[in-house]
């Protein structure tokens, strides 16, 4: 295996944290929470205690100002376990980020602290029943109105929808505008007109709550505007690589993990007087999928490292988001395959892993949108550089 030189000595201290954390305080209730379909608010006040929570928010603002792969290493211990609950990734890589990046010095000391404590959870609204990778068309209206803006409007699909306690929304202030009439808002969901509709039943990631969410009248003033007026769709623009580059994080290591405790069940399950791990169609099998994660992994650490040098482009994450969530989905089927029957079982790990893998290609921007765009950069710049060579 090749070694990985990103990480030094004081992130593989805090990853054994986050292990004891994992051990102690998700593991023995995760099973619960999947009936459920959602976990306790006190688990966010215990990460929030042990310093699992939006690791680079600065210390002013009540973090610890820690760099990216601390984040990461919460990222990769929350997918290696295979427990998908707690939907830390969504409360750090994206809100907090949204508003470490954008929000007003007025904003950030309103929430960052909450949500470094785990007091505070955070929500991303962006799509709508109408509206998934096509963010420039949300229909969800924000009007002003003196010195605030009504908002009328729903989401759907939201991620810590049923516990959030801020939300970044993505509404439309001048309909006519296109991507330029798009506009986010901080959203403090303990005002009156929000309203949170049912915890949806999804194929997988059981134990995380996802809900529709209402805006009817709802009131906020124009000091909650995240970013100016029409430039909220640049402003996720802006923040595409970086969700794109936790999606493929979070494949790339369970890709790893699933092809381990595969490994392990084949060595010891008999057919036909041997293990299955003696038949050859099973070693070939491992060796390819095992030679496939190697190149996820060194790729997706590529991007990490350019991701914190501010080098990561839009195309190059989006090629990476595509390619590890197609190596997801391809890991966990064929590993499913090697465990027979019995990988039909809700209670084999291989079985989660499996409806758990299906989201992948659908959130952060489907995989037909990382195709149209990964292809028509390459058909630009292809053109840029005839065009070019004829002059």
């Amino acid at each position: 295996m090749i070694k990985r030189s990103l990480f030094n000595e004081e992130h593989e201290m805090f990853r054994d944290t986050v292990l004891r954390f994992i051990d102690r305080e998700i593991r023995p209730y995760h099973e619960q929470w999947e009936k459920d379909g959602i976990v306790p608010r006190e688990v966010w006040l215990k990460a929030g205690e042990a310093g699992l929570l939006c690791c680079t928010v600065p210390e002013e603002y009540g973090g610890l100002g820690l760099d990216y792969l601390f984040d990461v290493v919460v990222f990769e211990e929350m997918a290696r376990s295979g427990f998908t609950g707690p939907g830390f990734l969504i409360h750090c890589d994206l809100v907090a980020t949204y508003i470490k990046s954008f929000g007003t010095e007025e904003q950030k000391k309103q929430w960052l602290p909450r949500m470094v404590s785990g007091e505070a959870i955070g929500a991303l609204g962006m799509t709508e029943p109408h509206a998934g990778s096509d963010l420039k068309n949300v229909r969800t209206r924000a009007v002003r109105d003196g010195d605030d803006y009504v908002i009328n409007g729903q989401k759907v699909f939201i991620s810590n929808g049923q516990m959030c306690d801020v939300l970044v929304l993505a509404t439309k202030t001048d309909k006519d505008a296109g991507a330029k009439g798009v506009t986010l808002f901080l959203i403090d969901t303990s005002l009156p007109g929000f309203k949170r509709g049912k915890n949806l039943e999804k194929l997988g990631l059981k134990a995380q709550d996802t809900s529709e969410l209402f805006f009817e009248d709802l009131r906020v003033p124009a000091a909650a505007m995240l970013g100016g007026e029409g430039q909220g769709f640049a402003l996720m623009m802006t923040k595409l690589a970086q969700e794109r580059l936790a999606q493929a994080i979070r494949s790339a290591t369970v890709a790893e993990t699933v092809i381990e405790y595969t490994a392990d069940y084949v060595s010891q399950r008999e057919a036909f007087g041997k293990t299955i791990a003696d038949f050859q169609n099973t070693q070939f099998k491992l060796a390819e999928l095992q030679t496939e994660a190697t190149i996820g992994r060194v790729f997706t650490d590529k991007c990490i490292e350019l991701f914190m040098n501010n080098e990561l482009d839009a195309i190059d994450a989006a090629m990476a988001k595509m390619w590890l969530s197609n190596l997801h989905c391809k890991v966990v089927d064929e590993c499913l395959q090697l465990f027979g029957g019995w990988g039909y079982m809700w209670e084999y790990p291989i079985a989660r892993a499996y409806a758990d893998a299906r989201i992948v290609k659908i959130a952060g921007g489907s995989i037909e949108i990382m195709k149209y765009l990964i292809g028509r950069d390459l058909i630009a710049r292809r053109r840029e550089a005839v065009a070019a060579t004829a002059r």
